[in-house]
């Protein structure tokens, strides 16, 4: 009897959260740092500026338009949470897990982000300018037309990541993975890619005026249309890739030697005969 009366309240112990809103209440308790976890409650729209946050439980909480400028995350819980329109700009999320939440045209502008777990996130729109995203998960993660610009990407996981309309100028991509993506049109002017592997990718019409490409595999890339001009290509692998109507002035190519405008219009025309 015993036995059957302790599953019964396990089991009421696992469903009673699930089911019970969070009460004006346990909000206020939770604001005041008195408990660590607000679980579903509604933050819309709350001043929570600098508030001290580490390691909460967040999970699926409302937290639209909510401004979050400089709050500590750091190892915070927000699966499934609506950060849509947040302003986060110089707070530390690192090492938060976030899939699956909803960040879209949230301002995170000179955030911490390291090791963060942004798996399935939605960032479309999003504002990431200088963020640091170093070793962060962003595995299946929308960002359709994010702002990228400076960020830091080195070591992040963008395995089947969508970038489509992305601004990455300037962004620091050394040594990322970035195989068989499609890339079409995004702007990476002036970003590090050092060792970059582009195998397979689909580059048409893309801007990589000015960056440094060092040692970069283009193996089988579609380079169709894109612009390198002033690139540093030293090293870089170009074999089986497609340049028709790409642009190559002023660029170092990977036999170390600069790029004629001469030249290349003249290779291009023998390549269309």
């Amino acid at each position: 009897m015993r036995e059957v009366l302790r599953g019964l309240l396990t089991a009421a112990a696992l469903v009673w959260p699930a089911n019970v809103a969070m009460s004006a209440d346990d909000v206020e308790t939770f604001l005041s740092g008195t408990v660590k976890a607000c679980v579903e409650c509604d933050l819309s729209g709350r001043d929570l500026h600098e508030q001290d946050l580490k390691r909460s439980k967040l999970d699926r909480a409302k937290l639209h338009g909510a401004d979050l400028s400089n709050a500590s995350l750091f190892r915070a819980s927000l699966v499934r949470a609506d950060l849509s329109g947040a302003k986060l700009p110089g707070a530390n999320l690192n090492l938060v897990d976030a899939k699956w939440a909803d960040l879209t045209k949230a301002v995170l502008a000179g955030t911490l982000l390291y090791e963060a777990d942004l798996s399935g996130a939605n960032l479309s729109d999003a504002d990431l300018r200088g963020a640091y995203l170093g070793r962060s998960k962003l595995n299946q993660a929308n960002l359709t037309g994010a702002n990228l610009r400076s960020a830091d990407l080195r070591a992040a996981r963008l395995a089947g990541a969508t970038l489509t309309g992305a601004d990455l100028r300037g962004a620091r991509l050394d040594k990322q993975n970035l195989r068989g993506m499609d890339l079409q049109g995004i702007n990476f002017a002036m970003a590090d890619m050092v060792e970059t592997d582009f195998t397979g990718a689909d580059l048409r019409g893309a801007t990589l005026a000015g960056v440094n490409l060092f040692g970069a595999n283009f193996h089988g890339a579609d380079l169709r249309g894109a612009n390198l001009e002033g690139a540093n290509l030293t090293n870089a692998i170009l074999s089986e890739a497609q340049t028709e109507g790409a642009k190559f002035e002023a660029a170092i190519m990977p036999d170390g030697r600069r790029s004629e405008p001469e030249k290349q219009q003249k290779n291009q025309n023998s390549a269309g005969r």
